[in-house]
């Protein structure tokens, strides 16, 4: 394997491995594609922001922010409020399984709620910022001249995981045909939304 296959291999593998957690984006992404709802702009978004942020940290941005280490404070903050409100939706569609029904019902104001909301998820989380641009980024130096190669890697594997997780979700469609199915996503999705927010809110 040529040394440049192994980097793109290896930042492959590291993104991978940092993506794949449950956390508050991949549970949006997978309720968007179960509902089949603004599926490729959730995902391309997602899969976009990360490479932009893995590039940030490729480039040596990651040492620059560490001078301001109020800023995460403060994503933190606004993040953890931001997720404590959706996942109090979501708790709601729980208890009045219509309401969700009926805002999916407007097509175009169900696109763009669910690309502002795929925004806020992605860049109001201080875990992408220390994931993406402080891990990777540092882990990509040590690369050396081969540090742009690892991030593509990384930028691939994030691309990949959205896109099997966006699509594919739409296969446990026939598993959630029921109300009580869809009570259930919406009820584990808002106990991740809760739990990261208030873990935000304490650690910031």
């Amino acid at each position: 394997m040529s040394p440049a296959l192994a980097a793109a291999a290896a930042g492959f593998g590291t993104g991978l491995s940092l993506i794949v957690a449950i956390g508050a984006q991949n549970a949006f992404v997978l309720r968007q594609g179960v509902r089949r709802d603004a599926v490729l702009a959730v995902v391309g978004i997602c899969a976009l922001s990360d490479a932009v942020l893995i590039a940030l940290g490729v480039g040596g941005v990651g040492a620059l922010a560490v001078a301001w280490p109020g800023a995460l404070t403060v994503v933190g903050w606004v993040g953890g409020a931001f997720l404590l409100g959706y996942g109090a939706l979501a708790a709601r569609r729980v208890v009045k399984p219509g309401d969700g029904l009926r805002a999916a019902g407007d097509a175009a104001g169900s696109r763009r709620r669910a690309v502002l909301t795929c925004l806020a998820l992605t860049w109001l989380n201080p875990h992408v910022y220390l994931d993406t641009v402080f891990l990777l980024g540092s882990i990509a130096a040590d690369r050396g001249p081969l540090r742009w190669t690892f991030g593509l890697g990384a930028a691939l594997a994030s691309l990949c995981w959205f896109a099997v997780l966006g699509f594919g979700a739409r296969l446990l469609g026939r598993f959630l045909a029921r109300p009580s199915a869809w009570r259930v996503l919406d009820g584990l999705v808002a106990a991740t939304m809760i739990t990261l927010g208030v873990l935000l809110l304490v650690g910031g």
